[in-house]
């Protein structure tokens, strides 16, 4: 990763005090690389970004989920009140509560329902924490499928065996490593080019399939994939048809009708650098048509404060992908 090319540069008046290198891949509509900085070849945890395919393995498996609740177990949602409703809906579903999810407490990732959580004398939970959806999900589907529930966390377990083969399936190589991620739930890493390949897989699968589905399922319901105030709903509400997901670390991966599909991963793993190359990469892959042009402005630009005003900017390296 130390050859991968800066992608990122934050720049304070005038001055630019940090830079962020890492490695990104856009796929043409046939699935070829015409996109690509730094080495997408190199093994990556997508951790998040992997919730769309563990999503379909779940609905492979027997799970029964549809519309906005699917897209729930298919995101990292902000743990707004709508949030942990629907969670509980999937829950109560399969005849299980809150005590039987085995993801850590957390607060809310919404800066606001923080605030509201906190006014009301609340905490952290676990029906807060951000991947309680998908918790949930795969909890519904042992029960579905009459396998434990205790255990669902452990790799070995025959959902993580079908959600490791799946991953496996539609990135196109072989899991590179087995970790845990930050809720507890088995990590399988492939390279960035890989997770690319399995949006591209999403996206273009029929709406009948298990990939369809939850396709349209996050396409139609962006706000449960993430929330209502977070950067992916907005790049979804600002290029028709796109499937976006970020995973932490610096990692973001999405996919667009007919085809076209890009990751990122940020080597430091700052969070900040995420969309601004996101947004210079499906330039780069000539989204145009339909597109928001001030939307993705505003996403591909953050804001450096000093005092009370703006003082620089978050934004991609010139010529980052050399156009």
């Amino acid at each position: 990763m130390e050859s991968n090319p800066v992608l990122v540069e934050v720049e304070r008046s005038g001055f630019v005090e940090s830079r962020h290198r890492g490695a990104a891949v856009g796929l043409a509509a046939d699935g070829t690389v015409v996109v690509r900085a730094g080495d997408p070849d190199v093994p990556i945890f997508p951790r998040s970004a992997n919730k769309p395919v563990q999503a379909v393995a779940m609905l492979r498996a027997g799970l029964d989920l549809d519309g906005e609740l699917l897209a729930l177990a298919a995101g990292s949602h902000s743990g707004e009140d709508f949030h942990v409703e629907g969670t509980e809906k999937i829950l109560a579903g399969a005849g299980l509560g809150a005590d039987d999810l085995r993801c850590p407490e957390s607060w809310p990732l919404d800066p606001e329902t923080q605030q509201d959580v906190a006014r009301s004398g609340g905490g952290a939970s676990r029906l807060r924490m951000n991947c309680s959806g998908k918790h949930a999900a795969m909890l519904a589907t042992c029960v579905t499928v009459g396998w434990p529930t205790e255990s669902y966390l452990e790799a070995g377990h025959p959902l993580q065996v079908v959600i490791r083969e799946t991953v496996e399936e539609l990135a196109g190589e072989p899991v590179a490593a087995v970790g845990v991620d930050g809720c507890g739930a088995p990590l399988f890493a492939v390279s960035t080019v890989g997770v690319a390949r399995a949006f591209r897989a999403l996206v273009l699968a029929g709406p009948e399939t298990h990939e369809g589905r939850v396709a349209e399922a996050m396409r139609t319901h962006p706000q449960w994939t993430s929330g209502t105030r977070r950067e992916e709903r907005r790049l979804m509400d600002a290029v028709p048809g796109l499937l976006v997901k970020c995973g932490a670390e610096g990692v973001d991966a999405f996919a667009l009708p007919g085809g076209r599909a890009g990751a990122v991963k940020i080597d430091d793993g700052a969070m900040r650098a995420r969309t601004p190359v996101t947004v210079a990469l499906l330039r780069a892959l000539d989204v145009h048509e339909g597109a928001d042009d001030g939307a993705l402005g505003e996403l591909s630009v953050v804001e450096v404060r000093g005092g009370d005003g703006v003082v620089g900017a978050i934004r991609p390296a010139p010529d980052v992908f050399g156009r």
